[in-house]
């Protein structure tokens, strides 16, 4: 008798199919998506991938609660812009910034793990919100390094400047590829696209190693991990200063295409909020959850106020509509699109469809 052929997992392969959509639509972004605004949507959903993926590194696949994750970035990102204002606008600064914001995460990282990991989750999440705390107010009050409230602005390497011409037609004029000028801009969106992708990739191998396998142990049955042979604080600290260090690169990137990096931007308390809504959103313990989350937070933000400002445009004429469809109510209705999304998809949309895909 022949062995029984497994059905395929309709629910991942249409997630999957749903990611290479994602990241087709990302690399084109700059000839599909022709305006400013736009490209800076992209930008930024590039960076926030490997931000999210980096954090449900913890919490997903290992188990951990950390208020921290905004700290390791915003140490990349400051690393990068302090050096880029003090060493002017060249590529070892960037080098050197980057390098200096993951030593700094991972010492930090360490400090962390080997001291608190050993309590209860919920007495490390708070030790993890403290040490984010603290950072907070040290970018905010050493202004003589890190620019303060204002935060600091510097120059990018001279390969991103607008005016940088990547290729010159006959006439001395910066070419076009479909109405797209291939300058600086378009430099430095390819910068932030083909850095975060291969920071992907080393996250999905990472998950998919044996090492991915003994974090899942860990999470389901820490006690069992620890009696079959794992030394599970280590196991966790190294994952907590992956995670750190890959967060501090993700920050670095931000930094360099941003041009500006001050607390709201790399260090506030709203983006670890955004970073918890998008892997609850995503779902938990799964890469491709991260790339759903991330996209749907991002376009959410930018696009949501539009939208409704047209929703309630069109039903000017209906009592009550339009004033519940103010656009200055956008943070109203993604509080009850999040809700809906939790109820109707309770394992995040990844988790969800994936186990109902399973079971048809």
């Amino acid at each position: 008798m022949s062995a029984p052929v497994s059905n395929p997992n309709v629910g991942e392969i249409a997630v999957k199919s749903t990611v290479l959509l994602i990241a087709a639509l990302l690399c084109f972004a700059p000839f599909l998506f022709q305006d400013v605004r736009a490209l800076e949507v992209a930008a930024r959903i590039c960076v926030f991938i490997v931000l999210v993926a980096s954090y449900d590194l913890l919490i997903g696949y290992t188990g951990i609660v950390s208020f921290a994750h905004t700290m390791f970035f915003g140490f990349g990102a400051y690393g990068a812009a302090i050096l880029l204002r003090q060493m002017g606008p060249g590529w070892d600064a960037v080098i050197l910034g980057g390098l200096a914001g993951v030593l700094v995460s991972l010492v930090v990282a360490t400090a962390i793990g080997l001291l608190s990991l050993r309590v209860k989750a919920i007495f490390f999440a708070m030790i993890t919100l403290a040490a984010a705390s603290v950072a907070l107010v040290l970018a905010s009050q050493l202004s003589h390094f890190t620019g303060g409230e204002d935060g600091i602005t510097y120059r990018a390497p001279d390969l991103f400047k607008p005016a940088f011409k990547l290729m010159t037609g006959d006439d001395g004029k910066v070419m076009r590829i479909f109405g797209v000028k291939l300058n600086g801009k378009l430099a430095a969106y390819y910068f932030v696209f083909v850095t975060c992708l291969i920071l992907f990739f080393v996250m999905l191998r990472v998950v998919g190693s044996p090492l991915g396998t003994v974090l899942k142990a860990i999470r389901e049955n820490e006690a069992r991990a620890e009696a079959i042979g794992y030394r599970v604080v280590a196991y966790r600290t190294f994952v907590f200063c992956l995670s750190a260090a890959i967060a501090s690169l993700a920050g670095t990137v931000y930094a360099v295409w941003l041009k500006y990096t001050g607390p709201d931007t790399a260090l506030s308390f709203a983006i670890m909020i955004d970073i918890l809504l998008m892997v609850v959103i995503g779902g938990m313990g799964t890469m491709w959850g991260a790339v759903i989350g991330a996209v749907l937070m991002v376009i959410a933000q930018y696009y949501l106020r539009d939208l409704m400002g047209v929703a309630a445009d069109a039903t000017a004429n209906i009592p009550l509509l339009p004033e519940l469809l103010n656009p200055d109510r956008w943070l109203f209705w993604l509080g009850i699109i999040f809700i809906l999304l939790v109820y109707f998809f309770p394992k995040g949309i990844v988790g969800t469809i994936t186990q109902k895909g399973v079971r048809g």
